[in-house]
């Protein structure tokens, strides 16, 4: 990552105009009225990444300077997918507390706060915290991020075997800060919690679990999915839970074996599996197939059907910086959920519920529904019509691809080192 310029330098007399004496005119205007920070400095795209290294991908607790790169890979796809520049910061501190004062520190420089890899439960406070207190949007990926592009998975999902949400029996195996996200938001969508099942490393969770009654002020998000799901109060494993179930979402232990196929043969007919543990998913996709699965999605590429929040945060945040949004709203991820879901439009099908990638023009679309829902919300900095945002969100991503492309073609970015397939086959 680098900084580079947004204006233009044709000799040393333009630095007047862009340093002193002439900054000192955008400085006072921003002092009379402080919302034109957004106009005369760049916290109108700017937002930060930020974690402590507790819960880093698959690797765990490895610290803020080993976690540093995967806080800037989410810079480099938040700018080339959303065109949103952003800066990625790591802090030597595991204390909420500090974290929730370093942002809220920190605000003043940015658009939006993007909280990452923050181990739990903690990162429920945080993230509760801030989103109450700061003045700016605050949003945790690895929850909301990735309960909304599961959402719109799901949604797809079970118009291919032709389900309703709410009739559906859920079984979420995994009950770490993205599975319990992708809870919360199903059920708030309209999933019935008492038909559902939660599964930790120690069985069903329910009121009969005394295990978690006993941390309960400690664990209150599990102890509250122990109150609201398994209205038939069943206990056991894995196992037991898929009894009969409609649908799997998995974020939990990687695989292969996690989740065994008899156990998904036991499901209801035209079973939907979400296996999303990376880097290898809980049960192999043509496992779970021959199991009887109709859809059957992972978090990674090279399988149909990736499950992956990289598919909404740059779309999501595009929409919620332009319209220059407070906070971002569960109705905010219903409207990129929703955007994203009828992406596929005519190609849906069991091996297509959600577009990839590279189908960029997905990230305008949830940029403008996202927009248009806060506004409805009242939680807008001022309104544009839809087909305004979708422009502005499309003509800002186009730019940032161009602007990519074109130092690639100049060589200010090098080329990519031969992979060894590749120099294999030279």
């Amino acid at each position: 990552m680098e900084t580079t310029l947004r204006c233009p330098v044709r000799n040393a007399d333009d630095f007047a105009y862009w340093y002193t004496p002439g900054v000192a005119a955008s400085c006072l205007e921003i002092k009379r009225n402080p919302d034109k920070v957004y106009e005369y400095t760049s916290k109108w795209n700017t937002i930060a990444v930020i974690s402590d290294g507790s819960r880093v991908l698959g690797l765990g607790d490895i610290g803020p300077k080993a976690g540093l790169p995967v806080m800037e890979g989410k810079a480099l796809l938040f700018k080339y997918l959303g065109g949103v520049d952003c800066v990625a910061i790591t802090l030597d501190t595991h204390d909420p507390d500090e974290i929730i004062r370093t942002v809220l520190l920190l605000q003043p420089s940015f658009g939006g706060i993007n909280l990452e890899d923050l181990s739990q439960p903690k990162c429920f406070r945080i993230l509760d915290t801030l989103r109450q207190q700061a003045e700016i949007p605050v949003w945790h990926d690895d929850q909301q991020g990735t309960a909304t592009v599961t959402l719109a998975g799901l949604t797809n999902a079970l118009r291919v075997v032709e389900k309703q949400l709410g009739q559906v029996k859920i079984v979420f195996v995994g009950s770490g800060s993205a599975n319990i996200a992708c809870a919360r938001l199903i059920f708030a969508r309209g999933a019935d919690p008492g038909r559902c099942l939660v599964v930790d490393s120690k069985g069903i969770l329910g009121t009969h679990r005394e295990d978690l009654e006993r941390r309960r002020f400690e664990l209150v998000e599990k102890w509250k999915l122990c109150n609201s799901t398994n209205s038939e109060g069943l206990s056991g494993g894995i196992a037991e839970a898929l009894a009969g179930a409609d649908v799997l979402i998995a974020l939990s232990k990687p695989g292969p074996g996690t989740i065994r196929p008899e156990w998904i043969s036991r499901m209801a007919p035209r079973a939907v599996v979400f296996a999303c543990a990376n880097p290898v998913p809980e049960v192999w996709p043509w496992e779970a197939k021959e199991a009887g699965a109709e859809v059957v999605a992972t978090g990674r590429s090279d399988f149909p059907n990736q499950v992956n929040n990289s598919l909404c945060f740059p779309g999501i945040f595009r929409g919620v910086l332009d319209i220059r949004a407070r906070t971002i709203t569960d109705d905010m991820c219903f409207a990129a959920a929703d955007a994203l879901a009828g992406s596929v439009g005519g190609q849906l099908s069991s091996e297509k519920i959600l577009p990839g990638m590279e189908d960029w023009e997905i990230f305008p679309k949830m940029a403008a529904a996202v927009g248009m829902e806060a506004q409805k919300a009242g939680i807008a900095g001022f309104e544009k019509s839809y087909d305004e945002l979708y422009e502005s969100a499309k003509r800002i991503i186009q730019r940032s691809r161009n602007l990519t492309e074109l130092m690639m073609e100049k060589g200010f970015i090098p080329e990519a080192p031969e992979s060894p397939e590749e120099e294999a086959d030279a």
